[in-house]
């Protein structure tokens, strides 16, 4: 008191509402204080702040062989808070490398065990797993992780069990891979394998549906309608729900039976949408390049997307996401 206000520098400090103040008072540990002021003794308390605010941290991305052979590159975004000050002071030295740490070691045990569908479908049901597992193993150092999600950044090799082809691009083996996991998200697993086995039978070659002779045996089949009649079939099923969903621009070459080549438009960005022949007025997000009878056996469900795009029959440039989308008209078709 003799030397206050001084000493006051020493003796009180200012806890804000987010933070308590683990003291040590000749080696023993007391209860939080804070917020407001706190008087501390010179030379005979030690202390130290806890801040009770939720922060994240991200693991770095990391390569993982997957359950059916594949090579991924996955990372996760992490958010924790302390709930209790005094256990994450005497629990763990460093509680940000210890959580880092756990989390990285639960998320590699756990995706090793999956394949790579269930990595990029069940993103969210992994994550929730993963955080019961992390929360296992924190509740005893008086933190609670509230969020772990996972990025999976890159497909680096695809799986032991799929086809493959050498001339294929790896950006349209990602977009199938996509397709593969979006069209058996609503479905029943019998129902993807029917799409895999449709897709490995255009790949081994199969003839396409215009040139099936079982398509016209009997002169029963109906004539194939031609590209126009099929673009003003489609106009009847736009609309304005379809465009807010789709929110893109698409631009067709399509390559013509004379070695010709033709240009066409469906426009999904602005009213209820726009279909036509030529290049469209706004620069298009993806361009699709195919023959004029994959286009009429893709838009008739003659030809499933994940076969044209394995195949090599429909080649892709621009944005894959919005590429995607498209599963989106081909549906309402339906």
């Amino acid at each position: 008191m003799i030397t206050f206000p001084i000493s006051g520098w020493f003796a009180l400090k200012i806890v804000p509402t987010y933070e308590r103040m683990v003291v040590f008072r000749l080696g023993r540990i007391r209860a939080p204080q804070g917020p407001g002021m706190v008087l501390l003794l010179p030379f005979i308390d030690s202390w130290q702040r806890v801040d009770l605010r939720t922060r994240a941290f991200n693991v770095p991305p990391c390569k993982l062989t997957c359950k059916d052979g594949a090579l991924v590159s996955v990372g996760a975004d992490v958010q924790f808070r302390i709930w209790d000050p005094v256990l994450s002071v005497m629990m763990v030295k460093d509680l940000n490398s210890a959580t880092r740490m756990t989390a990285q070691n639960a998320m590699t045990k756990t995706l090793l065990k999956k394949q790579l569908r269930e990595i990029q479908m069940e993103k969210l049901k992994i994550g929730d797993q993963l955080l019961l597992e992390i929360n296992d193993m924190t509740k005893s150092w008086g933190l609670e992780v509230d969020r772990v999600e996972l990025t999976v950044e890159a497909v680096l090799q695809a799986p032991q069990d799929a086809p493959s082809l050498p001339g294929l691009d790896s950006a349209i083996q990602q977009l199938a891979l996509h397709f593969f996991g979006a069209g058996s998200s609503g479905h029943t697993p019998v129902a993807a394998e029917k799409d895999t086995m449709e897709m490995v039978n255009e790949v081994e070659g199969s003839l396409p549906p215009a040139s099936n002779p079982s398509s016209t045996s009997n002169g029963g089949a109906k004539k194939r309608p031609t590209v126009e009649e099929l673009l003003a079939a489609m106009e009847l099923f736009l609309s304005e729900a379809l465009v807010s969903q789709v929110q893109a621009c698409y631009q067709f070459n399509i390559l013509l039976p004379n070695s010709a080549h033709s240009t066409y438009f469906i426009d999904l960005t602005t009213g209820s949408g726009k279909i036509g022949r030529g290049v469209p007025d706004c620069s298009p997000d993806v361009v699709l390049e195919m023959t004029e009878a994959d286009l009429l056996a893709l838009f008739s469900g003659e030809l499933k997307p994940l076969g044209a795009y394995m195949s090599g029959r429909l080649k892709v440039k621009g944005d894959l996401n919005l590429a995607m989308k498209m599963e989106l008209l081909l549906k309402a078709m339906e």
